[in-house]
């Protein structure tokens, strides 16, 4: 945002970055709004360096979740969906790497998307993994999101061109694995009441989610690693775990694990040409509060089993607000095609009212 430093959630990395200046213009994402006629009405808290899912930031404290007041928020982008959730503002505007803008939809019951890998511009986003890092938006409704989308969209140079067909909504027995017992039956009861569907078998998820991780964690130490090296102690536990973790993997664990998402995305690509997968947007609703790290943990890795889907194909993928899984909402996530951005929101909002 132009006149301001970006902090990652860090105060010692906000130090540093006021000290070498703020920022002169603002990042293309935000541009785009801006331009159209938006406001900023304030820059809201991320996990640290977006590298979380729960919403928790040791240093500033843990967003609200007006939805579930004694569950997490989500993360990363967890300040920008609790001011939407509050009402604080329209539009939350944030990354997704991992499920960073799902995630807080899901779990503070908003609609949010996940846009196609490199169809909005990065350009002044501060990068977590670079391969899967993804501009995304939280609203309360399906009509404000097709809008936010239609106008960045046509203010950004990198949409892409040509519009793919949507094809026919298909389930996949298989990726429902993470998901808990409430949220599959929720789903179920969802999705009974849209009709048959037809099942896609993927396999390897749990394969793929391993690999993800490697590559994950060995960008974000090629992006942030020099820096926290040099500002030992300045990181909240969890972060500074993975961090730890990144700083271990080598050239061939990457590439290993790179050459198995290549192999999965190319065999699921197949499976799915242009229809739409309808998932859980999250396996389960968000923890407690009071949940313990070892709790937290699990949570994460269940969740971003499911949600590393969208960023290993490129994909946009969306959470609309449609389940409720023990007394807590969870989101209904419909992932489509490259580039069906547009018209993934517009089937979204449509299954909504059928459902309803």
């Amino acid at each position: 945002v132009a006149g301001y430093a970006v902090g990652a959630g860090n105060p010692a990395y906000l130090a540093s970055a006021e000290a070498a200046g703020p920022a002169g213009e603002h990042a293309e994402a935000v541009r785009a709004l801006v331009d159209a006629g938006a406001s900023i009405q304030g820059i809201a808290r991320t996990d640290e360096f977006a590298y979380s899912i729960v919403g928790a930031n040791a240093h500033y404290g843990t967003p609200p979740n007006p939805r579930a007041p004694s569950r997490m928020p989500g993360g990363s982008s967890s300040g920008p969906a609790s001011a939407v959730a509050l009402i604080e503002a329209s539009v939350g505007l944030g990354t997704d790497t991992a499920g960073s803008v799902r995630v807080p939809a899901s779990w503070q019951g908003l609609w949010g998307l996940r846009t196609t890998y490199g169809a909005v511009s990065r350009e002044g986003v501060l990068p977590l993994a670079p391969s899967f890092d993804a501009v995304g938006w939280l609203t309360r409704s399906a009509e404000l999101l097709e809008r936010v989308v239609r106008t960045v969209f046509a203010a950004t140079e990198t949409s892409g061109t040509g519009v793919p067909p949507l094809g026919e909504v298909v389930v996949c027995e298989d990726a429902l694995a993470p998901a808990d017992a409430g949220v599959r039956q929720a789903f179920g009861a969802v999705t009974r009441g849209l009709g048959r569907m037809r099942e896609v078998e993927i396999g390897g998820l749990d394969a793929a989610y391993a690999a993800f991780r490697v590559v994950q964690a060995a960008e974000a130490w090629r992006v942030h690693g020099t820096w926290v090296k040099e500002h030992p102690d300045t990181l909240g536990a969890d972060v500074a775990a993975r961090f730890a973790w990144a700083s271990a993997v080598d050239a061939s664990a990457e590439d290993e694990a790179r050459a198995t998402l290549r192999g999965f995305r190319e065999r699921v690509d197949d499976v799915l040409g242009d229809d739409v997968l309808v998932l859980p947007a999250t396996p389960t609703a968000a923890p407690l509060r009071t949940a313990d790290a070892a709790t937290l943990d699990a949570v994460r890795t269940a969740t971003i089993t499911l949600t590393c889907l969208a960023p290993i194909l490129g994909r946009p993928a969306i959470s609309a607000p449609l389940l409720e899984s023990d007394g807590a909402p969870v989101g209904l996530s419909l992932l489509g095609p490259r580039g069906s951005d547009v018209e993934l929101v517009r089937r979204a909002g449509a299954l909504a009212k059928e459902s309803r």
